[in-house]
């Protein structure tokens, strides 16, 4: 364990989280920008949702075999390397010049994300005691608030003032003074290459016995179920309401803005939730609900925009509350000793995921001669009976006889979850 003083403590944890900022915001911005991209590459949602999907595979893919060097090097040193990067990688998606260049800087902008929520993590391990660590991930995890309330309505702010790739910019120069700090705060942290790491021959049966534990399958199911329900929807909201709806670009921001702020305070409420009644019974409660938003949204009529600015809080709300008790529940799988390991393994399921809900999303979207886009609705009723599916598998899932119930104070945006 490393000794900082508690002033360095901080700046670290707030300088972790700065970092996690800018990667979920990277990858939550670019939904929101779907309308001028599609526009600007004249694709298709099918090709639109291939590019949200690309990062969710690339991140997923790059964290889950992070394990296999990550403690192979100081952890300062791949910081500063992966997350420079990562500023590139947002430069080469401002600066596309086609879609099949944006596509591919996605996919750089994933490998390099996913490995960068494995590094953060290891420092928060290495860094801070045992019985401060969960408060230290709760600092790293308002990250994803802060990138709903924040920095997605700047990006969608930005992009519809000026175009989609002003987002990137703003990436790119936040990253750099981010960098910047980060060279000056973070310490030399070498002290795991005393002992010599495994070799792969260890490495790699070791992550198989962990994906292939019955009792860590149920949980990898659990999660894929409901990732893909949930980026079923989401990706497409904002095509939906500017092509079919006539929203304007400047007013997504919002909407964002006040889903953001919603699940901000409402979060924590339902993991104290889950905690009094069970989160099983949490779990079910809030999936049944959302499933009203979720039909809503896709079936949606001709509404005022004050009308949606007050039904985009309920809709972010319930699909966020779903998943704050199933990652409670998560937590508790694994035995003590394995579970960063399953933890990071359950983050790189759940973005690869995400991708494939986000490309069978689209793939049954297409654009109508007039500009709409059509099979929302149907998109709607298939993410229903997927989740529902949740609902019984839920039952599936079961904690370890060794592992101690874990707090809830963890703040849960599941509209950033990477």
């Amino acid at each position: 364990m490393y000794s900082i003083s508690s002033k360095h403590e901080r700046h670290l944890l707030w300088l972790l989280a700065l970092t996690q900022f800018t990667i979920i915001m990277d990858f939550m911005v670019m939904m929101p920008l779907g309308p001028q991209i599609m526009h600007t590459f004249a694709i298709t949602p099918a090709a639109f949702a291939t590019a949200v999907s690309a990062y969710s595979w690339c991140s997923g893919l790059s964290g889950l075999f992070a394990a296999t060097y990550i403690d192979r090097f100081d952890r300062r040193r791949l910081l500063l390397t992966v997350y420079a990067l990562f500023a590139l990688s947002n430069l080469a998606c401002a600066l596309a010049s086609s879609f099949p260049l944006l596509l591919a800087a996605r996919a750089f902008a994933g490998l390099t994300g996913g490995v960068l929520g494995s590094v953060i993590m290891a420092i928060v391990s290495d860094v801070i005691p045992v019985n401060r660590r969960g408060a230290a991930t709760g600092t790293i995890m308002t990250a994803f608030s802060l990138a709903a309330i924040a920095g997605v309505p700047a990006g969608v702010m930005l992009g519809a003032h000026f175009n989609w790739a002003a987002p990137f910019f703003l990436l790119v120069v936040l990253s750099l003074v981010v960098w910047v700090v980060a060279q000056k705060q973070v310490p030399s942290l070498a002290e795991h290459l005393s002992r010599r790491p495994p070799p792969l021959a260890e490495v790699l049966p070791d992550l198989w016995r962990l994906l292939s534990n019955p009792r860590h399958l149920n949980a990898f199911a659990l999660t894929l179920v409901m990732m893909v329900s949930h980026m079923l929807v989401i990706p497409f909201i904002s095509p939906v309401l500017v092509a079919n709806h006539g929203v304007a670009p400047e007013q997504l921001s919002w909407l964002y803005m006040a889903g953001g702020a919603a699940t901000f305070f409402t979060s924590r409420r339902v993991g104290r939730l889950a905690d009094r009644y069970g989160t099983r019974r949490v779990f079910r409660v809030m999936a049944v609900l959302s499933f009203l938003p979720v039909l809503f949204v896709t079936h949606l009529p001709d509404l005022p925009f004050y009308g949606l600015v007050l039904f985009f809080p309920f809709f972010m709300v319930l699909l966020s509350g779903r998943m704050v008790p199933m990652q409670a529940l998560l937590t508790t799988v694994p035995e003590p000793a394995r579970r960063g390991a399953f933890l990071s393994a359950n983050s790189a399921i759940q973005a690869l995921s995400m991708g494939c809900g986000a490309w069978f999303g689209g793939l049954m979207l297409s654009n109508s001669p007039t500009g709409r886009i059509d099979g929302y609705g149907t998109v709607g009723m298939v993410a229903v009976a997927i989740a529902s599916i949740g609902l019984f598998w839920v039952s599936r899932v079961h904690g370890s006889k060794h592992s101690a119930p874990p707090p809830s104070t963890l703040p849960v945006d599941a509209i950033g979850e990477s």
